[in-house]
C-alpha cells in the first residue's frame, strides 16, 4: 500500500528553498529518512520548524516496504534534496545538502534490495508518477537506472513510457549508464548509451570528475560514462554531463551498498572537524552516472520553480547554457590496473557541454512553446580522405536544433564538442576514428539490438548490477567532488583528508 506523509496538520506540503513546490518523482530502491530530508529547506538546517522532504512513498516491489534496503534511491534522494542538517554548523568542514532543498520527493520504490527490477515495475512507477503529477505538482522524473537496448526506442515499452511521462508535462532525467570502458564490441565504449536513456525527448546524463577542486577549469570527462550514438537508432546521447565522481550525499546505514568492503561511508573526518570516538558517518560517496542524473533533476527543478519551464524548454536551456570548454581529448591510467584510457570530448561523449546551472538561471532565453528538443540522429556518411569515419547529425524541423534562426545550433553544441565547424549545415561532420566506429559494430545491423543471451534481458536494474559493483562503488573507485556550482548547490570536498584513491 502506498504511504502518504503530508507534513503540516493541514495535509499540504510546506515548500521552503531552492525548488519550493516542485514535486521530484525518485524512482529508485527507495528512500530511508534521515534529518537531511526533515529539514527546512531553507539552506539553514537546525531550526526548530521541520517538514519531512518526502510527501508520498509506495512501493512496487513485492514484498518490500518504500524503504531503501539496497542504499542507492537514499543517495540520490540527497543530491537532488538533501538540506545538510546532518553537516551544519561551526563543528563541521562542510555543509553537505543537496541542490534543490526546497522540492518535495515522491519516493516509487522499483529497485529490490540487491538493486534489480523489471521493466514491468518501472513502467507501474511512472504510471503512478502521471497519475499523482498534478495532486503533488510532480514535474520532474529521476531515472538513475537502466538496461540493455533490445529494439528501437519507438517500440521499446520503457522508452514509450517515458515519452508519456513527457508529454504529460513531467521533464524525465536518465543516467547514460556506466559502461565507457566496455569495449567488447570494439568500439571503445561507443554505442552504449542504456534504455531508456536512449530515447530522444528524455534529457539523457553522463558523468563529469571534478577532480576535487572547486573550480570547473580542471574538470575532466569520466572514462566510465556511456557514450553514444544509441544501439539502432543512432540517437545523439548524452545531452549533457554533470558531475558524477565521489558525491557525498546521504547514507542508508546498514543497506546492501553500505555494507560492501571497503564500505563507501564517508570518513567522518572528512566533513567534521573533531570527530569524537565512535561517531558514526551520515554521508556516504558514490560515484556514477546515477549520481550526475540526480544533479541534473535538481538543476531542472530549480528552473521549473524560478521559471515555469515545461519539459522541452528545461533541456533547451540547460543544453545551451551548459560548459562547452573542453580539451579535445584527455587520458587517464587506472592505478589499480594501470589500464590507460583516452577520452575524446566529441558530441557522444559529452553532447552539449558541462551542466551550470547559475548559466541556466541566469539566461531568459526560452524557445516557444509547443517546439520539442528531441536529441538529433547520427547518420553515417562515408569515410574520409584520411579514413576517418564521416557522420552526419540530422534533425526533423519540427525539433529546436532544426531551426538555427531560433536557437542556434552552435550555441547548444559548441564547435570544440565536434569535429567540424558546423553541425548543421548540409556539408558538416562528426569526424570519428575508423576505429573507434567499426562500421560492423556501431552502424551494422547485427549488433543493433545486442544479443538475446545478455543477462538480464527482460530486466531493468541499478547501477551496482548493470555496471559491475567492483568497478562503480568499491572504494578504490570513488572519487573526488567539489562545490562546482558555486552558492546554489553544495556537497563534499575531497581537500578535506578523503582517503580513497582516484580512479577516473
Amino acid at each position: 500500500m502506498p504511504e502518504t506523509i503530508l507534513p503540516d496538520s493541514g495535509g499540504t506540503a510546506v515548500n521552503f528553498g531552492l525548488g519550493a513546490g516542485i514535486g521530484v518523482a525518485v524512482i529508485d530502491s527507495g528512500i530511508r529518512m534521515n534529518a537531511d530530508l526533515f529539514g527546512n529547506g531553507t539552506g539553514t538546517p537546525g531550526q526548530a520548524m521541520k517538514f519531512p522532504r518526502v510527501v508520498y512513498s509506495e512501493s512496487f516491489v513485492p514484498g518490500e516496504t518504500p524503504d531503501d534496503l539496497y542504499g542507492h534511491g537514499t543517495h540520490i534522494a540527497g543530491i537532488i534534496a538533501g538540506d545538510g542538517s546532518n553537516s551544519f554548523g561551526s563543528g563541521y568542514l562542510e555543509d553537505i545538502h543537496g541542490v534543490a532543498s526546497g522540492v518535495n520527493l515522491i519516493n516509487l520504490k522499483v529497485l529490490d534490495s540487491q538493486g534489480q527490477s523489471s521493466d514491468a515495475q518501472v513502467i507501474q512507477a511512472i504510471e503512478r508518477a502521471i497519475e499523482l503529477k498534478d495532486a503533488y505538482n510532480i514535474k520532474v522524473i529521476n531515472l538513475s537506472l537502466g538496461r540493455g537496448i533490445y529494439e528501437s526506442y519507438k517500440m521499446d515499452p520503457l522508452c514509450q513510457e517515458v515519452e508519456k511521462a513527457w508529454n504529460a508535462g513531467i521533464a524525465v532525467v536518465v543516467a547514460a549508464g556506466n559502461g565507457g570502458r566496455d569495449n567488447s564490441a570494439g568500439t571503445k565504449g561507443y554505442a552504449t548509451i542504456a534504455a531508456p536513456a536512449n530515447d530522444p525527448l528524455v534529457i539523457t546524463v553522463g558523468a563529469m570528475n571534478t577532480e576535487g577542486t572547486p573550480t570547473r577549469s580542471d574538470d575532466l570527462m569520466t572514462t566510465y560514462s556511456s557514450k553514444g550514438p544509441s544501439l539502432g537508432d543512432h540517437v545523439v546521447k548524452p545531452d549533457l554531463v554533470a558531475p558524477g565522481n565521489k558525491l557525498f550525499a546521504i547514507r542508508d546505514i546498514g543497506s546492501f551498498l553500505d555494507t560492501m568492503n571497503p564500505s563507501p561511508a564517508a570518513p567522518v573526518s572528512s566533513y567534521e572537524k573533531d570527530p569524537a570516538p565512535g561517531d558514526v558517518s551520515n554521508y556516504m560517496v558514490l560515484s556514477g552516472t546515477s549520481m550526475a542524473a540526480a544533479v541534473t533533476s535538481g538543476s531542472a527543478a530549480v528552473l521549473i520553480a524560478n521559471e515555469g519551464l515545461t519539459p522541452d524548454q528545461v533541456k533547451a536551456r540547460l543544453m545551451k547554457t551548459a560548459t562547452k570548454n573542453f580539451p579535445q581529448s584527455s587520458t587517464i591510467t587506472d592505478p589499480a590496473t594501470g589500464e590507460t584510457f583516452t577520452v575524446q570530448y566529441d558530441i557522444f561523449t559529452v553532447g552539449a557541454g558541462y551542466l551550470d546551472l547559475d548559466a541556466a538561471l541566469a539566461s531568459k532565453e526560452t524557445i516557444p512553446a509547443g517546439m520539442n528538443a528531441a536529441s538529433p540522429i547520427a547518420v553515417p556518411a562515408g569515410t574520409a580522405p584520411d579514413g576517418s569515419e564521416i557522420i552526419h547529425v540530422v534533425n526533423d524541423q519540427s525539433t529546436v536544433w532544426g531551426s538555427s534562426t531560433v536557437w542556434g545550433s552552435s550555441t547548444v553544441w559548441g564547435s570544440s564538442t565536434v569535429w567540424g565547424s558546423s553541425v548543421w549545415m548540409p556539408d558538416s561532420t562528426v569526424w570519428g576514428s575508423s576505429t573507434v566506429w567499426g562500421s560492423s559494430t556501431v552502424w551494422g545491423s547485427s549488433t543493433v539490438w545486442g544479443s538475446v543471451a545478455d543477462a538480464g534481458y527482460s530486466t531493468v536494474w541499478g547501477s551496482s548490477t548493470v555496471w559491475g559493483s567492483s568497478t562503480v562503488w568499491g572504494s578504490s573507485t570513488v572519487w573526488g567532488s567539489s562545490t562546482v556550482w558555486g552558492s546554489s548547490t553544495v556537497w563534499g570536498s575531497s581537500t578535506t583528508g578523503d582517503p580513497y584513491s582516484s580512479v577516473k
